[in-house]
């Protein structure tokens, strides 16, 4: 083979070698800081997100540019860990199931388990919750996406009235009456949320928003 041939094939193999290269670090960045993939685990969020969903989640804007969680954002977040037993825990004692409120207060440690669910309410926001339904600030919200809830699951009614801590939110599935959330064990820190879900991707016939 000719020297110049010899020398460009070698350059075309090298141009390939570093093109795939920074294809792999690009992708490995944008999953770490920018964009990741998330499997929905449960029904919690029926019926907006079903099991099984993947969707894909915004981590640079909440991790870098420092967004603050919106009212009627689907969120993953790292729950506490009184999220973890099966019978969860609420920081505060006498709160939570049978308390007639909400949890207020979370239990302070991070779990490493991650959780998908909707913002219903903010920093400085009083929360009452009466058939499955938000009372957020003394008034009823608006929640076309909510599923009806079952009064013998024991998670649809908490009339008492909490407000939540500045730097907080308040987390609930949209399946109401199937939901392990913060009527359980309570409000979590801004920081400890991952990022926000735009959209999904799988399976195919529910490729769009997030909801």
């Amino acid at each position: 083979m000719p020297p110049v041939l010899k020398a460009a094939r070698e350059n075309k193999l090298v141009e390939t070698i570093l093109f795939l290269a920074i294809a792999v670090v690009l992708a490995v960045t944008l999953q770490t800081f920018a964009v990741k993939p998330y499997k929905i685990p449960s029904g919690s969020m029926e019926p907006t997100l079903h099991v099984g969903d993947r969707v894909l989640v915004n981590r640079f804007a909440h991790r870098i540019l420092g967004h603050e969680p919106k009212v009627g954002d689907i969120v993953v977040f790292n729950p506490p860990v009184g999220a973890d037993p099966s019978s969860p825990i609420c920081g505060e004692s006498g709160q939570g199931v049978g308390s007639g409120a909400p949890c207020s207060k979370p239990t302070p440690e991070k779990s490493k388990q991650s959780f998908i669910k909707r913002v219903v309410a903010v920093g400085g926001d009083t929360v009452a919750v009466r058939g499955g339904a938000v009372y957020r600030n003394g008034k009823k919200a608006d929640e076309p996406f909510a599923a009806a809830c079952d009064p013998g699951s024991g998670a649809c009614d908490f009339p008492n009235t909490i407000t939540i801590p500045k730097g907080y939110v308040f987390m609930m599935g949209d399946n109401r009456g199937n939901s392990d959330d913060s009527r359980f064990w309570g409000p979590i820190p801004n920081d400890w949320v991952i990022g926000g879900a735009f959209a999904t991707y799988w399976p195919p016939s529910r490729i769009g928003g997030a909801g």
